[in-house]
């Protein structure tokens, strides 16, 4: 399914199928033998679609013949993107609890996706956490968790919402406050929004912000939004729909056909110049941080990522 602006997506449909994509990455870290990260739902979102599911990721360990003959290095690839997710998704794990250690009561995370941090987190009582995604989105994700028998977590709040539309109302309208400092996330979700869109998007967290409120956000090196970059992407993906045909799985989702080409906001800058004080580290930093390093010669298997924390005196 091609992206458009004004388009509208399923769990197993364009930007809302890159979520089982990170489930699968959370899943197969969970059972590894030295875990970053333990999500324990991840695994009933992928088996919740099964075979629809528009990915061919791995989670018990075993590689198909038909995926090491395409490239005999996917095995290194698989390993380096689940390290990628475990990294992420610790970072962003750690800037809620740490906010929540100060006393940042309120938390929103924008495209929530499969995510379920308002389920693993150890959340002080009084908290709250908007989740804002697709309606169809959040749907399966509460349905699904409900038909395992998960209870609902207690501070989670959805917020079913179309982020390219007036979604500050729909927040308040779930009780968002305003006044109350706030822990923003925008994670996985920078390069499915265009320029425009990306500039609204930190306009608007601006100026809901109150004073003590931080944000943490996934960005990410200009080249990968490049015509170079997307068709390098789209070539291996068709190396993988050939397979997934072979298997009678799904059509691969090609994420750089999701992806706008062109230049964009400097994510440290913009928020620096709008009174945020930022620190970065950069994807392989982290991953190396987290001892999950990759090899010299693997370097396109992972985004060309920064992870940045802004903070608002």
């Amino acid at each position: 399914m091609s992206r458009s602006d004004n388009g509208t997506w399923d769990i197993t449909e364009s930007v809302g199928a890159t979520a089982l994509g990170v489930a699968a990455g959370r899943a197969a870290e969970t059972i590894s033998d030295d875990p970053l990260i333990r999500d324990p739902y991840a695994q009933m979102f992928l088996d919740a679609v099964g075979d629809s599911s528009p990915h061919l990721y791995v989670h018990d360990g075993e590689l198909s013949p038909e995926l090491a003959e395409i490239d005999p290095r996917i095995g290194e690839w698989m390993q380096a993107m689940r390290g990628y997710v475990a990294s992420r998704t610790r970072y962003f794990d750690e800037f809620f609890l740490a906010a929540a250690g100060t006393g940042i009561r309120q938390a929103v995370i924008l495209a929530a996706g499969l995510d379920a941090r308002a389920w693993r987190l150890d959340w002080p009582a009084g908290s709250r956490v908007f989740e804002l995604d697709q309606p169809k989105v959040l749907e399966f994700k509460t349905s699904t968790l409900a038909s395992q028998g998960v209870a609902q977590a207690p501070v989670q709040l959805s917020v079913p919402v179309d982020l390219r539309h007036d979604w500050p109302a729909a927040l308040r309208a779930a009780g968002f406050d305003p006044t109350a400092p706030t822990a923003w996330s925008a994670e996985g979700l920078l390069p499915y929004l265009n320029s425009a869109a990306q500039d609204l998007l930190f306009e608007r967290i601006a100026d809901l912000s109150a004073p003590g409120s931080r944000v943490a956000v996934e960005a990410f090196a200009a080249d990968l939004f490049s015509a170079e970059s997307n068709a390098q992407r789209e070539a291996q993906m068709q190396r993988y729909r050939e397979v997934a045909a072979k298997l009678g799985r799904a059509d691969v989702l090609s994420t750089g056909s999701l992806f706008y080409e062109e230049e964009r906001s400097d994510v440290v800058e913009w928020l620096s110049e709008h009174g945020w004080q930022t620190t970065a580290i950069g994807g392989v930093d982290l991953m190396a941080r987290n001892g999950r390093g990759v090899a010299a010669d693997l370097d396109d298997a992972t985004p060309q990522s920064v992870f940045v924390e802004g903070r608002l005196s």
